[in-house]
């Protein structure tokens, strides 16, 4: 009970000093719990969705990756429908006819599809949709000619009743009257969904009034799901197997691995992010406790002389961190139910628009919060607890303070030095290897010991980069400057802990800037050395052109040609009596002079002839494929062809690495019309001398399409490098925060180092410094550190992403770009942080009373 008394008097007498890392434990916690609660309220909010909207059993078409996408949905026959009205125990049919591959045009010719990546929705209304959302105005679509949009695509769009759309689908063009608006009685996914008739949506849609998307089957009472599904597998007989039978678990089991794969990988980046800005969290907390400890070294002194043992010391200490652990974790906790609100917001301006009635916070949310504010901040503090029952009694009290341990200091040093040269070596063995897997492995085994060994080494290196960066930034400041150098450089230690919490943030920032800037350098690179097409031609959402689409595209004028691109799936037997199901690339012959792709064999244009085709470099040495060869190929839902290798392309590439060439034609002499996929890419060279013509030209043949984008090379350079800074400033976003934590981690070594030297702050300002002195004083000492930690961090940063390029190389992104506006950018910006990061100390310093400093103890 003393320990606890005396551990929450200390507790509350330093609550200021406390205050910065219980906000750094806040930050933490509340990233890790707002990411759960966030992705947990997505889970239940899908997961009502899909028991609204789930059959008792499911019958679809089976999932083919395999199959060729023609822009049509899988269907199953309509003729199914009698066969399983007729199951024993079924007491509804209900028929769908769904497809996402449609765009839907307003009168302004504006696309009503969602920009946030959630699909366009055709399906037919029945009681079916009745069960997840109501229509609010108007009536129930009747006929080829109406049709009912949900209330959100409505709102968003400001589509009435009475409004005519078109919607563009792989069938064809065909317009229609909104009649009605539905509004969902649990959340929309974001999606923009139209309801017709199921006539409409057969025929329009799918193409045929004989086929349906799929049906649902509602269970007989005292008929379970389970025996249902069996009941349909039996009388499906030997046909069952070419259909998808699903039970409503398991329609919700599967719905929810499509959505979870993306909740996945934000859950783990989010809370990857969570880990950095607690590993940045342990440097501002170690810092506080270990100067904590320090200014209390006589009291601790005293507590030993009057009987106190090393345990109760230890204790003391700990349960400080526990308080302090315990009040940031419970701030965090309820930090993180706010970030979770945000970030629902966020989604809802995105069009994904969450109910906050179902904000779920589950009981293991605070539980994995608190546990982690606690632990983080117990191990954090237990360096500096261990230290302080070191501390002897009577040179305590002779105000010895801690005793520094020369020879733990060497051995420190020694043993950065060794985690940084092998860190080291492991980054240059990554940058050498020829295996992206094992290049990919030792450049972790690089990021990783480097950073542990610059942290480890970095009260060494702060006596040497400190002094470099004092002679550059701190010598025009005259004795002042020097006073902030030489303050900088007391506590080693302390400033490399400090500034290893900074370097940390930044070196993420520099590694991916330099990888992100190198792969749109090394796009470009490529686009100018293999694109000789003028326009490029697709769809935003990267779905298959409208076959009206190339028509209008091939009759533009001022166009010397047009290449069509499209994939074509194929099972391939090489020599060696091998086969795998491979990509064709089936494209017009000007494709040879759109994209200059290099051969180590042949000619590609001869490629392109009848019953030809090219096969990259790495499958013909795999398969001991040679020029001349044929190679038995079977077209997915095709004729077999035997087709003879006229060309062997090169590797060395990132355009189009690893493609498989034939002609179109080819592709479409073995495929059924129906079953040949559409154009994903239209390629287009302008006649000579009308660039600017051409384009005109192109862009308004597809003005009628708006999903549909003409872009030349510097358009389509453009936007890749937007694509890329787009991700980059959301990680960027992200990694502010670890960012934000480090700067309070100086704020509070600034803060603490200036109670530290209470007395001789007075003694300088009683020999004449002056206010305004004092404070530069403060600021200039901030300031380097910062650049001490953007120098490490910024240097380190730009070894890891010089590594991460050399591999990426491999897969054909071969220039190496450092973004050096950004690097300096940073840096200078790190300087603006360290005069923010030292205003309230600063201005603390320069307000003490002079006689009142000098007297403290």
């Amino acid at each position: 009970m003393t320990v606890l008394k005396t551990s929450l008097r200390n507790f509350l007498a330093h609550k200021g000093r406390m205050a910065l890392s219980a906000v750094a434990v806040l930050l933490s916690v509340a990233f890790v719990c707002g990411t759960l609660v966030f992705t947990d309220t997505m889970n239940a909010t899908f997961d009502k969705l899909f028991a609204n909207t789930a059959a008792d059993v499911s019958v679809g078409p089976k999932k083919n990756d395999d199959a060729q996408q023609t822009g049509k949905p899988a269907t199953v026959p309509a003729s199914l429908r009698a066969k399983l009205a007729e199951v024993k125990g079924v007491t509804k049919v209900e028929p769908s006819a769904d497809s996402q591959q449609l765009t839907v045009v307003d009168g302004k010719k504006k696309s009503l599809s969602p920009t946030s990546g959630a699909p366009t929705v055709g399906t037919n209304w029945d009681e079916r949709q009745k069960k997840s959302v109501e229509i609010t105005s108007g009536h129930e679509p009747h006929g080829p000619a109406e049709t009912v949009v949900d209330a959100d695509t409505a709102d968003k769009h400001g589509v009435k009743t009475g409004d005519t759309l078109r919607v563009i689908a792989a069938p064809g063009d065909f317009s229609v009257k909104v009649v009605g608006i539905a509004t969902f009685k649990t959340t929309n996914p974001g999606a923009a969904l139209f309801y017709f008739d199921t006539p409409t949506a057969q025929e329009k849609l799918l193409g045929s009034t004989g086929e349906f998307s799929g049906y649902g089957l509602t269970a007989a009472s005292g008929v379970s799901d389970e025996q249902l599904k069996e009941r349909v597998s039996a009388a499906l007989g030997s046909s069952a197997g070419d259909y998808a039978l699903r039970t409503a678990a398991e329609s919700k089991e599967e719905n929810k691995k499509d959505v979870g794969s993306f909740l996945d990988v934000m859950k783990y980046a989010l809370l990857g992010f969570a880990g950095i800005a607690v590993l940045v969290g342990i440097f501002l907390i170690v810092n506080t406790f270990s100067m904590l400890v320090a200014q209390r070294t006589r009291e601790i002194g005293l507590m030993r002389a009057i009987g106190s043992s090393r345990r109760q010391i230890l204790r003391s200490v700990l349960v400080e961190a526990v308080l302090l652990g315990v009040v940031g974790s419970v701030l965090g906790i309820g930090g993180g139910v706010a970030l979770a609100v945000g970030l629902m917001e966020l989604m809802g301006s995105m069009g994904m628009k969450l109910d906050m009635n179902e904000l779920t916070i589950k009981a293991a949310t605070p539980v994995v919060g608190l546990a982690i504010g606690v632990v983080v901040t117990v191990l954090a503090a237990c360096l500096p607890a261990f230290k302080a029952t070191k501390i002897s009694p009577m040179a305590a009290l002779r105000d010895a303070g801690t005793p520094a341990d020369g020879k733990a200091g060497k051995v420190r040093a020694a043993i950065g030095l060794v985690l940084t040269a092998v860190g080291g070596l492991a980054l240059v063995a990554a940058a050498k290897s020829d295996d992206a897997a094992a290049g990919s492995g030792m450049l972790g085994i690089g990021v990783f010991l480097t950073l542990v060994g610059f942290v480890v080494v970095g009260p060494l290196l702060a006596g040497f980069v400190v002094r470099v960066i004092s002679a550059i930034v701190l010598r025009a400041f005259g004795p002042v400057g020097r006073l902030a150098e030489r303050n900088a450089l007391r506590n080693p230690r302390r400033t490399g802990a400090t500034a290893s919490a900074l370097m940390i943030g930044l070196a993420l920032v520099a590694a991916l800037s330099v990888v992100g800037s190198s792969m749109v350098a090394s796009a470009t690179d490529q686009l100018d050395k293999s694109v000789g097409a003028d326009f490029i031609v697709q769809t935003e959402n990267q779905q298959p052109l409208n076959p009206a689409v190339v028509k209008a595209i091939k009759s533009a004028g001022h166009v010397e040609h047009v290449t069509e691109y499209t994939i074509v799936n194929a099972k391939i037997t090489t020599p060696d009596g091998r086969s795998a199901t491979q990509r064709l690339s089936a494209v017009t012959p000007t494709y040879a002079d759109d994209v200059r792709a290099e051969t180590v064999k042949g000619n590609l244009k001869d490629a392109y002839a009848k019953d030809a085709m090219s096969v990259p470099e790495g499958f013909a040495k795999d398969h001991g494929i040679k020029l001349g060869d044929r190679l038995k190929v079977a077209m997915v839902d095709g004729r077999t062809a035997q087709l003879t290798v006229k060309a062997v392309t090169s590797d060395d590439t990132s355009i189009d690495k690893g493609a498989m060439y034939t002609n179109i034609a080819t592709a479409r002499s073995y495929l059924p019309a129906d079953k040949m996929p559409l154009d994903f890419m239209v390629l287009a060279k302008a006649a000579d001398g009308q660039t600017k013509e051409a384009a005109a030209a192109l862009k308004a043949s597809v003005e009628d399409y708006p999903q549909v984008k003409v872009r030349d090379q510097s358009d389509y350079k453009k936007l890749i490098k937007d694509q890329v800074g787009q991700l980059l400033n959301m990680i960027y976003g992200l990694l502010a925060l670890a960012i934000i934590v480090a700067v309070l981690g100086v704020v509070n070594t600034l803060a603490l180092s200036v109670v530290e030297r209470t007395r001789e702050i007075g003694l300088l300002r009683a020999i004449g410094l002056s206010r305004r002195q004092m404070r530069r004083m403060i600021r200039l000492e901030s300031v380097v550190i910062a650049l001490f930690g953007a120098l490490l961090g910024l240097g380190l940063g730009m070894a890891w992403g010089t590594t991460s390029q050399k591999l990426l190389a491999l897969q054909g992104l071969g220039v190496l770009d450092i973004p050096w506006p950004t690097i300096i950018a940073v840096f200078l910006g790190s300087a603006v942080v360290g005069l923010l990061a030292a205003l309230v100390p600063a201005f603390r310093a320069g307000r003490m009373n002079v006689l009142n400093a000098i007297a403290t103890d």
